[in-house]
């Protein structure tokens, strides 16, 4: 690696091969993207948060679109209706026996490996530039927000 500065638009071009890349290995197992992402949301948050409200709160979708996303890994085998949490009607989702073996398969555990090199202080600087990212393209947020 080179020791004079990377400029932003560059890190942006890197942003977007990486993001490429990852988006055409998620047409892994007979999943798309979205239903890899749907389950790796599912898979870490907190049995509270398993919903599909929260799930498309996360990815920053429409619920009817995060909604159809869950019917299909329903109908694949992949989660399971988990109850009612709360006093609404939102329902627990979570991921089968199948969907806990699929996501075994993940694509993006090479991505995961890869970054093992990085440092501690390399990680939070690239975790802090990539969450800037994020930010960025949150249409409802403030200049203020997303700085």
């Amino acid at each position: 690696m080179t020791t004079e500065a990377i400029s932003a638009a560059a890190l942006a071009s890197l942003l977007e091969q990486v993001a490429r890349r990852i988006h055409s290995q998620g047409y892994a197992a007979d999943l798309f993207p979205a239903q890899w992402a749907a389950i790796r949301y599912l898979e870490g948050a907190p049995p509270q948060r398993r919903t599909a409200i929260d799930l498309a709160r996360f990815q920053g979708l429409a619920s009817g679109a995060v909604a159809r996303t869950v019917r299909t890994l329903i109908t694949k085998g992949l989660l399971v209706k988990a109850g009612t949490i709360g006093r609404g009607r939102a329902e627990q989702l979570d991921l089968t026996e199948f969907g806990r073996k699929i996501l075994a398969e993940d694509p993006l555990q090479s991505v995961a490996e890869a970054l093992e090199v990085l440092s501690p202080k390399d990680r939070e600087c690239l975790a802090n530039g990539l969450e800037i990212a994020i930010r960025s393209t949150m249409p409802d947020l403030d200049d203020a927000e997303r700085a």
